[in-house]
């Protein structure tokens, strides 16, 4: 295929990000399929329609399910909230088209698995949304790993901490709504780390784990008390913070935290691999760096080294800058529409896809089981 026909559900945060992902594959990948931004859906006809003259898509609509029926689209990408994922996976299935389904991929492990089964059944590509797996530098840990160089792995460690929840009175979106987000900080950010101790250290076979909703209530948006002026409040009803530990297959241990309100964290994701040669050290707030150690170092220089991964030998840098001029968020999204792009174009799936959103709501779900029974929970349970 010399072009991927692309018609998008959603148009706020990931819609722009997604986006701007498709405008500039082309100038930097030109060998990949060029994606044609043909239609953006949005439920607000007025902002959808601004979205599409701002993000540069050719035509706008209001009802996905009339995005579905047009035959000059060949994929779908959903960036709405999580509660329609599995309808709209499953229309597009239906439909024949390719699917690429921002994380975590449905409400529920029993969801996630359907929607596996619809989009095999149809024999389309499917993709999921795990951004992170495609930062050079933690491609660069994941290599450093396969070849062995840091021998049998022994730790992992991530945290993913934001601080925007930490403002008692931030109102009381979607984000914070079980039944349109399934979880809080879990689904929205521990799913990332999931998928990253996937791709990095393989899987995992039990865990335990605890939470909290450290502010129970806030402000309903757009409303007001008329005779108080004070805003109607509601319950948050997901999680805050989600903390759990882990064994994974091959012997390694794993700590995971997950939280929207750590004062001072923007966007804190990050890890630490220890092994028996060596260990790496990555936070995206300095995406472009990996913290490497080498146990076979001289004693008189032994430490972690800071490794720029932004040389033409490192993951998708070659595309881009000379070595040192750094990338940002927006280059994780180009470079996974470049596997989606390569992967329909080479007839394959596209890694991560389906089933790796699943193995990650596995977990996920787990998790939940292990706080609701305060035990240890295998994977293999749920």
């Amino acid at each position: 295929m010399k072009q991927v026909r692309v018609g998008m559900i959603g148009y706020k945060f990931m819609g722009k990000a997604h986006s701007h992902a498709y405008r500039d594959v082309p100038m930097f990948f030109p060998k990949v399929p060029k994606p044609v931004m043909k239609t953006i859906c949005g439920r607000d006809a007025e902002a959808v329609t601004q979205a599409a003259q701002q993000f540069g898509w050719e035509s706008c609509t209001t009802d996905w399910r009339e995005l579905l029926q047009r035959e000059d689209i060949d994929l779908v990408d959903i960036n709405a909230p999580s509660h329609v994922h599995k309808e709209i996976v499953l229309a597009a299935a239906a439909a024949g088209k390719h699917v690429f389904c921002e994380k975590p991929l449905a409400l529920t492990l029993a969801e996630s698995r359907d929607m596996l089964r619809a989009v095999e059944a149809a024999g389309v590509k499917h993709m999921v949304g795990f951004n992170y797996r495609f930062v050079p530098a933690v491609r660069l840990a994941k290599k450093l790993i396969a070849e062995g160089r840091l021998g049998q792995i022994y730790h992992f460690r991530a945290w993913f901490m934001q601080d925007w929840l930490i403002d008692p009175e931030f109102p009381l979106v979607w984000r914070l709504q079980k039944e349109v987000a399934g979880s809080g900080a879990h689904g929205d950010l521990g799913a990332h780390l999931i998928d990253l101790a996937h791709y990095l250290v393989g899987d995992m076979t039990e865990v335990v784990g605890t939470n909290e909703t450290f502010v129970k209530e806030r402000p309903l948006p757009a409303t007001a008390d008329a005779a108080g002026g004070e805003q109607a409040r509601g319950p948050v009803t997901v999680d805050d913070a989600t903390l759990f530990l882990a064994r994974f297959a091959g012997g390694a241990l794993g700590s995971f935290e997950a939280t929207r309100i750590a004062g001072g964290c923007r966007c804190r994701n990050a890890f630490e691999i220890n092994g028996s040669q060596g260990s790496v050290k990555f936070d995206f707030e300095r995406m472009n760096e990996l913290q490497v150690f080498f146990a076979n170092d001289p004693d008189d220089v032994q430490g972690f080294r800071r490794v720029l991964a932004t040389d033409p030998s490192h993951a998708y840098a070659e595309a881009w800058w000379p070595p040192g001029h750094t990338l940002g968020y927006e280059h994780t999204l180009i470079h996974e529409t470049v596997e989606l792009l390569q992967a329909i174009g080479e007839d394959r799936q596209p890694v991560p896809n389906f089933r790796d959103g699943v193995k990650s709501q596995q977990v996920l779900e787990a998790v939940d089981l292990s706080i609701a029974e305060r035990r240890w929970v295998s994977i293999q349970e749920v």
